[in-house]
């Protein structure tokens, strides 16, 4: 008997591992063409589900204002009241003691001293927004940002509150803010990931903050690691023809295996995964070789010509993906081994500024010149601020504040150069038009046209969605 053609009810049981075990036994480009015809009439038998394609384009539910989305998260909790939210009764009150009612997100009844920032603010552009001169290119181009400072968080430790801002859940993982985007759009690049992430560290949760958790695999993040080699074993190792006839015999297998045992739903993700990969062979080291970016472009991020990690790196990394069809992207700044997390000394921040402004300040200008700001998305946040008070009264760092912080928009469907709500005079509380973070999920997917409520996912006998059973729409900000 020929082993290559078994009768039906044996050839049923040609398991994946064998056909794996085969396929890498030297046959040949040949023999797997023969063994692939041996299986089309088991294949053409096997019916395949309507909803197959995880990644193919969707309609949203609203008309979209914005088809991608640039995440740019700086980790470790910047301070708002020395960067975007200006309290001048911090200069003028230094020292003196001040009432306050949490601390660490310990209620009690405390008395701290205030603490004046360590940078001036200017006003920037023709709105006159402040922002501190920690960040003097953001504040060039602060008239295409709709700055927030009345954000709100729910924790006060990094890992919950970086938690809720990817996954809007404080205390479990949960399908991260991207995933939930490439679930309700699908890609317009099959060739790409729906979702990449581009980080040299890992930030607080770890690679949580872009799972697909139990979303279809398909959706999670691809983590790009700035460097010479930013995707591993992304060169093919066999002839292009050779391999895409092996991926066409794995695929089938892994369709026969699925037929069997539907409840499998980790499985279909792991057959476009195969798919996407050979793809991005070609598409992700053109995309990611920036030979051809003008000198003027490269001034622009901060950039020397051949240089292939840093923030700059990593921003225009992400225009060039949104060029290509990327439907969100996520640049994690994580800074040193403490990151945004001052808590010894403020100063701190100045280098990790330094090192991010002029590239978020490039991208804006080069999106808004290439004509595509206008449907890309750029969000700025943090998972929480710093105190604008302390114990000490020498103290030289802040400390943890989920009680109100700041984050911007740009771009996609937002207004320009405004600010929308406030923190009180100290920067202590929110003064006027909280935004919580399930507010902040919200509006980001109604710019993608996905309605919040509507966007959910069937999982352990409930719909689930980001944000949960709460988040209202900041119509406000909206252009």
């Amino acid at each position: 008997m020929n082993p290559l053609n078994p009768p039906r009810a044996q050839q049923l049981l040609l398991t994946r591992r064998e056909m794996l075990r085969r396929a890498a036994g030297g046959f040949g480009a040949m023999a797997l063409a023969g063994l692939m015809a041996d299986l089309q009439a088991t294949e053409t038998s096997l019916a395949r589900r309507s909803d197959d394609d995880p990644l193919a384009p969707r309609t949203p539910h609203l008309a979209a204002r914005a088809k991608s989305v640039i995440f740019i998260y700086l980790s470790g909790g910047v301070s708002h009241v020395d960067t975007f939210d200006p309290k001048p009764r911090l200069f003028s009150d230094s020292g003196k003691t001040m009432a306050v009612d949490n601390w660490q997100g310990r209620p009690g009844n405390y008395k701290f001293y205030l603490k004046k920032p360590q940078w001036d603010f200017k006003a920037g552009g023709q709105c006159g927004t402040e922002v501190s001169d920690l960040f003097p290119h953001m504040r060039g181009v602060v008239d295409d940002l709709c700055l927030i400072r009345s954000m709100r968080t729910d924790h006060t430790n990094h890992y919950e509150s970086t938690l809720g801002m990817h996954t809007g859940s404080f205390n479990f993982a949960r399908p991260s803010l991207g995933a939930w985007v490439s679930y309700g759009l699908g890609t317009e690049n099959r060739n790409l990931p729906s979702f990449v992430v581009i980080a040299p560290q890992y930030p607080y949760a770890g690679t949580q903050t872009w799972a697909s958790d139990f979303l279809p695999g398909s959706h999670q993040g691809t983590h790009i690691l700035p460097g010479p080699v930013p995707i591993e074993n992304i060169r093919p190792r066999a002839a292009t023809s050779l391999q895409r006839l092996e991926l066409d015999l794995i695929a089938r297998a892994n369709r026969q295996h699925l037929a069997a045992r539907p409840e499998e739903a980790a499985l279909e993700a792991r057959i476009k995964s195969f798919e996407t990969a050979f793809g991005m062979q070609s598409a992700a080291p053109e995309a990611l070789d920036f030979s051809g970016e003008s000198a003027a472009t490269l001034k622009l991020y901060g950039l020397r010509r051949g240089q292939t990690s840093g923030f700059g790196w990593q921003c225009l990394a992400a225009r060039r993906l949104t060029e290509r069809g990327v439907r969100f992207i996520e640049l994690i700044d994580s800074g040193s081994a403490n990151n945004w997390d001052s808590h010894g000394d403020m100063e701190a921040h100045a280098p990790l500024a330094k090192n991010v402004d002029q590239p978020i300040a490039g991208l804006i200008t080069d999106l808004k010149q290439r004509g595509l700001l206008d449907d890309t998305l750029v969000v700025w946040t943090t998972e929480f601020g710093r105190t604008p008070y302390h114990e000490d009264k020498n103290a030289k760092g802040r400390e943890h504040h989920h009680q109100v912080f700041s984050s911007w928009l740009a771009g996609g469907g937002v207004k320009r150069g405004i600010v929308y709500g406030a923190s009180d005079e100290t920067g202590s509380a929110v003064g006027e038009n909280e935004v919580h973070v399930h507010d902040f999920h919200a509006t980001i997917l109604h710019l993608l046209g996905l309605d919040h409520e509507k966007l959910t996912y069937r999982h352990a006998g409930r719909d689930f969605r980001l944000t949960d059973v709460h988040g209202r729409v900041i119509k406000e900000i909206l252009s």
